[in-house]
């Protein structure tokens, strides 16, 4: 017997021999190769973002290999990715490092971001302070979460200590943002011609004489003849400023680690006059701190808080909604004294006591008709100030049950988040002032003024605004994970998940409340099962269907594990498909919605009987006790692989989702009678009737290299998905408009047919009643031949892109040679479409003119024009929905390049600096796209900007 086992142990050390031998010389082989298989692995995942396979992934509720992961997950590590891509967002380009996300997870809107495993903005997280996201898309990745999480799952996991000597991490940025694009306006000059012919073309004379048309293209005085550009120097700044500073201070022993990050960043603004010189500023200040306590063998303790303080300082005008609709003859924005009569003693007197004379020069412009005014509310109007303030806690207890049974553990946490915010205010009033001008001699000058409005500083600050809301969540949850002969894995859970947001002026709080349950099997790591399920509860349905089961499966097979597969090129490939039912009351909107109700109505009338003035109670949906959850329906199936030892790794995925019972009240399935519109009357429940469909791909490849001290990493992700509304409660006279079978994002409008030639045209073209039209007019498709264009003619005419654009690329690359590192993003959309439908095109009346209306319809340019003709009426007919004001949204950007240099080690000694880095960067760099001006364009609003910085980094 003893001979027996002497031989088998020496049996096994030959084995080990053999292996080790065989181990080396592999190794050696690969080293001669220039490709060591350890070194390279390693290396990938210090210089890549990309998760390494063995680290692990935080999905629902707990954390597992990367290789081990199901139901539609994919994570990225911002930690590492910071190092060679700083950002200020911490969602910013996520689309080009993981599949399936563009904003929206798989098209569906509304997904669920959780920081460290609450209901928390992403936002109000910095990139500093990440050392993680997944991104949970499938059903069966999500289904623990309940009913708030059925649309996908952005998870945010916080850095941590770790144990090891103290380090501190000092980041700083200095840098700039400059607009990329402003609208277009026309002059004065410009502007009042192309007006007075607006006005030729309504058979009226002429409001602008040629004189003074040409008094203002002069320009000599602009003060009497304004000529008023909102986006000139004289206003506005070329660029402003953004910097920040961050410390990271993390490390710890066995029995404790810590984490805390301080940070600061502060941003101006383009306006450069007046108030906002000085009060135009964003400020925000943060500090983080992650506690983790082992306090016996048994339970650990993990506390965690932040707070951010955010303020913006600004003026009291929206100068950039002025800038879009001011016309720029209308008034000077500043008067000079130096102009007036000497002898015009009530105009000194108004310059005497003057509350705003500005610089000492200069008294505040207007007219009868702009007696507040983005000038002078800039100037003089006050200032004001926004705050907004978090503070988030949250704690958690974890206890090691294996003295119970083995692998056998419970966790609970809890989170009790606040934010409020107000704003705050010194509102003035003021003065504006007209000139009445004289010329003496060729001179002018001003011989009287007239005043609108007072000058009064109340030095009273007006509070406004104020709001908060109130954040607790509550989970516990029993977890059992344990492992049998080294090949059967095998882990469960049991939990409970609930959490409530309070805000102000809202009655009720918005809940998720359920229970969950996991079962999971892993055999070998070859063969995965895991069922998912949740019962969530909802108040916004019946008592009898306030709780329902949300089942979920997922399976995979890692192929590359069979016999058959050994001597492939396969490193690792893996086969999943998941599918479930989520019930959800995401989609429903109101609570209560299952119970017919009254109103009062106040308007009166004369009854039919007596004469006598009466009221009434309207009756507004019928009940419905059987109003159930809406559910997604899912199946998908995916694969992931790495080829010539993870020299290419990629995964693909397939999605079929359906959203059914989405609630309406549907006319077409109740008898007419059961609702009127005069008296206002319904009987018509809501019913869960509407569904909606989604299709699609996503996928992602990596390609990393070693080239002696050159690394080359290349990586690309995709998707393409469609969109569909298989059920509607539609009665149409017309097929064609049927809603049915049509994109979710469908836009719907009128086809043009060109412009109305002349009157002879229009009498022989389908009447419009949208107003009456003219020569220049749009000419409509008359879709139902029925002789008048109206809503019945609107049609399909493509895609919006609200949730995203059909189709979405991202593309990264990092080029490493020795310290140095070259980093770009870039990101495509194709597939979608928009309405040029903002006040820069649509334009009649006396609204402004953009640089648009050159190519305004004429008798003329009837040929080439590609704009209507100019009206100082309304143009109903011309400003509404057709595939004339469409345009493609198809971009492809350069979104960021970065260059990084770290001094190498050996170069800092043993000093107290381990290590230092600078890099400098560009966002938003470039555009590429046939409609680049529109798609760069911010009409109302501060404009698009490049961003620039210079940063510094170093470790302590």
């Amino acid at each position: 017997m003893v001979n027996k086992m002497n031989l088998i142990i020496k049996s096994k050390q030959m084995n080990m021999n053999v292996k080790k031998y065989t181990t080396r010389t592999i190794a050696a082989y690969l080293c001669i190769m220039g490709l060591s298989a350890q070194a390279h692995a390693q290396q990938v995942a210090q210089d890549s973002s990309v998760t390494d396979s063995v680290e692990l992934v935080q999905v629902a509720f707990r954390k597992e290999k990367k290789q081990d992961l199901m139901g539609e997950v994919r994570s990225v590590n911002i930690s590492k990715l910071m190092d060679k891509n700083y950002s200020t967002y911490s969602l910013e380009n996520l689309d080009a490092f993981t599949s399936g996300f563009n904003g929206n997870i798989w098209g569906m809107d509304g997904y669920l971001v959780l920081v460290d495993g609450f209901p928390r903005d992403a936002d109000n997280v910095l990139p500093t302070e990440i050392e993680e996201i997944s991104v949970l898309k499938g059903v069966n990745a999500v289904a623990l979460y309940g009913s708030r999480a059925a649309k996908g799952v952005v998870y945010i996991t916080t850095k941590r200590g770790k144990v090891g000597e103290q380090k501190i991490n000092i980041r700083a940025n200095a840098g700039i943002h400059a607009p990329v694009q402003y609208p277009e306006y026309l002059g004065s000059a410009e502007y009042m011609t192309l007006y007075n012919e607006a006005r030729r073309n309504d058979g009226l004379t002429d409001l602008y004489t040629a004189e003074t048309i040409y008094q203002h293209a002069a320009g000599t005085n602009p003060y009497r003849y304004p000529n008023v550009d909102y986006y000139a120097s004289d206003f506005l700044r070329k660029h402003y400023n953004r910097y920040d500073a961050t410390a990271e201070i993390s490390g710890g022993g066995e029995r404790a680690q810590y984490y805390t990050n301080f940070g600061f960043w502060s941003a101006g603004s383009l306006l450069n006059f007046g108030e906002a010189v000085d009060n135009n500023r964003s400020n925000r200040f943060n500090v983080r701190g992650n506690i983790d306590m082992k306090l016996n063998e048994i339970i650990k303790l993990h506390v965690d808080a932040a707070a951010s303080f955010y303020t913006q300082r600004g003026v009291n005008a929206d100068y950039w909604g002025a800038a879009a609709t001011g016309r720029p003859h209308r008034f000077a924005p500043l008067i000079p004294i130096d102009m007036l009569e000497a002898d015009d003693e009530n105009s000194w007197v108004f310059v005497n006591n003057s509350n705003f004379l500005v610089d000492g020069k200069y008294l505040l412009g207007g007219s009868q008709l702009d007696q507040s005014n983005a000038f002078a509310d800039v100037y003089a109007g006050g200032n004001s100030e926004y705050s907004n303030r978090q503070f988030l806690f949250n704690t958690g207890l974890d206890f090691d049950l294996k003295n119970v049974l083995e692998g056998l553990s419970f966790h609970t946490a809890l989170a009790i988040d606040y934010q409020s915010n107000y704003s705050q205010s010194y509102n003035n009033n003021y003065a504006v002032y007209q000139a009445t001008w004289n010329n003496y001699a060729g001179a002018d000058l001003i011989s009287h003024l007239t005043r609108y409005g007072d000058d009064q500083i109340s030095g009273v600050q007006n509070i406004s605004g104020s709001a908060y809301r109130q954040t607790i969540a509550l989970n516990g949850q029993l977890n059992y994970r344990r492992s049998f002969a080294e090949k059967h894995h095998v882990s469960a859970m049991l939990l409970a998940n609930a959490f409530q947001i309070g805000l102000s002026q809202e009655y009720h709080k918005h809940s998720n409340a359920n229970l969950g349950v996991q079962l999971g099997y892993n055999y070998a790591n070859k063969y995965y099962a895991d069922f998912s399920a949740a019962v969530p509860h909802s108040a916004k349905l019946p008592a009898g269907n306030r709780r329902a089961i949300s089942p979920t499966l997922s399976l995979s097979w890692r192929l590359s594990e069979e016999p058959f597969m050994q001597q492939s090129i396969f490193n690792d490939l893996r086969l999943t498909a998941s599918g479930g039912i989520l019930n959800t009351d995401l989609d429903i909107e109101n609570f209560y919605l299952y119970q017919g109700y009254y109103t009062y109505n106040e308007a009166a009338w004369y009854s039919w009987a007596d004469g006598e003035l009466v009221h009434t109670f309207d009756r507004f949906r019928g009940d419905n006790a059987d109003m159930g959850y809406p559910q997604r329906r899912e199946v998908s199936f995916s694969i992931d692989g790495g080829l010539y030892n993870n020299l290419i790794t990629f995964n693909a995925s397939y999605f079929y989702n359906q959203m059914k019972g989405l609630l309406v009240q549907p006319a077409t399935l109740y008898p007419m009678y059961f609702m009127s519109y005069w008296p206002v009357y319904s009987d018509l429940p809501y019913v869960n009737f509407n569904s909606d469909e989604r299709t699609g791909v996503d996928f992602a490849i990596n390609v990393n290299k070693h080239f002696g001290n050159t690394f080359l990493s290349l990586g690309a992700t995709a998707m393409y998905f469609d969109s569909k509304a298989t059920q509607r409660d539609e009665l149409y006279e017309f097929g064609y408009q049927n809603r049915t079978n049509r994109p979710l994002d469908a836009l719907w409008g009128l086809q043009s047919d060109g412009f109305y030639r002349d009157q002879a045209d229009i009498d022989n073209s389908a009447l419009s009643t949208f107003g009456e039209v003219a020569p220049g007019d749009i000419k409509y498709i008359d879709q139902n031949g029925d002789g008048t264009i109206d809503d019945r003619d609107e049609i399909y005419l493509g895609k919006a892109g609200w949730s995203g654009s059909p189709f979405s690329l991202g593309i990264n690359l990092t080029a490493k040679w020795k310290n140095m590192t070259l980093f770009a993003i870039a990101s495509g959309r194709f597939g979608a479409y928009a309405m040029r439908n903002n006040s820069y095109f649509w334009m009649d009346g006396e609204d402004k003119y953009s640089a648009i209306v050159r190519d305004r319809w004429t008798p003329e340019s009837q040929a080439t024009a590609s704009y209507p003709r100019l009206t100082t009426g309304n143009s109903d007919n011309n400003f509404r929905h057709s595939d004339f004001w469409m345009y493609s949204t198809n971009r492809f950007d350069l979104t960021r390049v970065q260059i990084s240099y770290d001094l190498p080690k050996n170069l800092l000694g043993k000093g107290i600096v381990r290590e230092f880095g600078a890099y400098i960067n560009g966002s938003n760099l470039l555009t590429f796209a046939k409609e680049k001006d529109i798609l760069l364009l911010n009409v109302g609003a501060a404009p698009q900007t490049r961003f620039f910085n210079v940063g510094l980094k170093a470790l302590f």
